[in-house]
């Protein structure tokens, strides 16, 4: 299949989920396929793959590893939109702080003093997303859902650190169905610090669902999904790794 023709696919199913959104109880949000953003997640794709789903039309692209986006970034036209969806180390923050479009995976007051510092010093502002562990997995990166609320605040006296909304990675499951919960409860977590109103927070962007199990997140609220599988096909990993 080309990829034009798999993009188009994800975004008819995109669609689709969204119109099952308005057939669920609340608090479940009516839906509009336009209000939600499909990341196309490249990670180990070479660029003219990259191309050829930029030439169907697509701009937003995530990327796990920094060195991925810095070897990709120059081959790409400018109006591509970096999302940096995995894990980020301290000491590669400055490499992306001019490149990237938003960081999906802010999780602690360390990592966002660095980014802090790093946005200061090129007078950028950086949107984020706090990564929130729901599942509990040990594996997983991001806060407890205790300890978003009190993270969000303490990011909102950061000058050059935008937050946007929250994200998770839900586990790797042979059922999307058995993720709904996760999703469900980040929703509802979304929600109420929403209705905070805290200062300098923006609550519009829910960053959840990958290949396996995006429609259901749609369902639950998604406004952004990350897929790479159902795009681009299966990775080849020496060490297995979950499929976004």
């Amino acid at each position: 299949m080309y990829i034009s023709d798999a993009i188009a696919g994800v975004r008819a199913r995109i669609g689709e989920a969204c119109q099952r959104a308005a057939f669920l109880e609340e608090p479940h949000p009516q839906r509009k396929e336009e209000d939600v953003t499909l990341i196309a997640v490249s990670k180990t794709k070479p660029i003219p793959m990259l191309q050829e789903a930029y030439d169907a039309g697509q701009r937003d692209f995530g990327e796990n590893k920094v060195q991925e986006i810095l070897e990709k970034y120059d081959h790409l036209p400018k109006d591509v939109r970096w999302h940096l969806i995995g894990h980020l180390q301290t000491n590669k923050v400055k490499y992306i702080a001019d490149k990237v479009a938003m960081i999906h995976s802010l999780d602690s007051l360390h990592l966002a003093r660095v980014i802090e510092k790093e946005c200061a010093r090129i007078n950028r502002i950086m949107p984020v997303l706090v990564q929130v562990n729901v599942s509990g997995e040990e594996s997983k990166f991001g806060v407890a859902p205790k300890d978003a609320e009190p993270l969000i605040r303490d990011l909102s006296g950061f000058p050059h650190i935008q937050v946007e909304g929250l994200m998770t990675v839900a586990p790797f499951v042979e059922f999307p169905e058995e993720n709904r919960v996760i999703f469900s409860k980040l929703y509802q977590l979304f929600l109420d610090i929403k209705e905070k109103n805290i200062d300098n927070i923006n609550m519009n962007v829910l960053s959840m669902g990958m290949s396996g199990d995006f429609e259901v997140a749609v369902e639950e609220g998604a406004t952004m999904v990350r897929v790479g599988t159902s795009i681009f096909g299966a990775r080849n990993y020496q060490i297995k790794e979950i499929e976004t």
